[in-house]
């Protein structure tokens, strides 16, 4: 009588092993996950901003980072991910210019002048151009033989004169860039 009990059952499971299989659940694919990457990580003149004191300075928050170098020069620019504009960027050269040269050569006419950045420095706005607004700039004669500019493209439809306030927020920020670490 066992025996055929347990046969039984190995029957039954056998058979109920042979039904039509579920038809499977579908699983909605994980959300993406959001990393904050320091602008840093790209490299180049990008080692010297922060985007959290760019924030802090500028007001905008910026969260996507590209660096260049070619020769002398490093450059970054840095942008909001999902945006063109506003974005700023730094560029940093060698040079062996001195003080007076660079005042000649390099300050643009109807600059304004800065002091307590570097030996030497500059501010100035640029008129709005086709496909962006205004661009406001800042350049300065680093201490240790380092030409550097920063400057704030902003987007189309931006007045000049928030560029030009912005100047002073650029400047705050010159300020921070340490171009010795380089």
């Amino acid at each position: 009588m066992r025996g055929r009990i347990v046969v039984a059952g190995l029957a039954a499971l056998l058979v109920s092993g042979c039904a039509a299989e579920a038809e499977p659940v579908a699983v909605p694919p994980p959300a993406p996950i959001a990393v904050d990457v320091p602008a840093a990580s790209s490299g180049g003149a990008c080692r010297l901003l922060d985007f959290t004191v760019i924030e802090q300075l500028v007001k905008v928050r910026f969260d996507v980072a590209a660096a260049s170098e070619r020769g002398d020069t490093f450059t970054c620019v840095v942008r909001a991910e999902r945006a063109a504009l506003p974005e700023l960027t730094l560029s940093v050269t060698d040079t062996k210019i001195d003080k007076a040269t660079f005042g000649a050569d390099v300050v643009p006419d109807k600059a304004t002048k800065v002091t307590g950045l570097g030996q030497q420095a500059y501010r100035r706005t640029i008129a709005a151009a086709s496909g962006r607004g205004p661009v406001a700039e800042v350049g300065w004669l680093a201490s240790e033989g380092r030409l550097a500019t920063l400057s704030w493209t902003a987007a189309r439809g931006a007045q000049r004169s928030a560029a030009e306030k912005l100047t002073g927020d650029l400047v705050a920020l010159a300020k921070k860039v340490n171009t010795r670490t380089l």
